[in-house]
């Protein structure tokens, strides 16, 4: 496998070790695929495709287990949206999201007028982590 310039895979290595994880050459692969293309978001299963398609020999539970991994290290935010269907966004900002139903689609709401207020104090000994915004879309239907 080539994943290109050794320069890259030394930075992915970095960059993996200092969110607190063993750089085995499995991670360094899937975080090579996740983060070379900057900000996206791709199901486990898409990037088990990509995986393939690259030639890193990967099951989908090492997928799986390396997705949830690198979302507890920080390194992705986990965006839940249609009950099973689960993305992983490379960027980790405090940002909102447009879903296009029947394309299974995310992208990034552009910075811009989305507010939520009167959030609930969290229960005792908690601290609100982040508030997700998901806006669903799907094509106008003729009047």
């Amino acid at each position: 496998m080539d994943r290109g310039c050794r320069k890259e895979n030394v930075a992915v290595d970095k960059r993996v070790r200092e969110a607190g994880l063993r750089p085995t050459r499995q991670r360094i692969a899937l975080a090579d695929l996740l983060f070379a293309k900057g900000d996206r978001h791709l199901s486990a299963e898409e990037l088990h495709e990509e995986a393939q398609a690259a030639g890193v020999p990967v099951s989908l539970a090492t997928v799986y287990n390396a997705l949830h991994q690198f979302t507890q290290a920080g390194l992705l935010r986990i965006l839940a949206v249609e009950g099973s269907k689960t993305y992983f966004d490379t960027n980790t900002s405090d940002h909102h999201h447009f879903y296009i139903e029947g394309e299974n689609r995310i992208f990034d709401i552009a910075n811009g007028p989305v507010t939520v207020t009167n959030l609930p104090d969290p229960p005792e000994g908690m601290e609100i982590a982040n508030v997700d915004i998901v806006v669903r879309l799907r094509p106008k239907r003729p009047e």
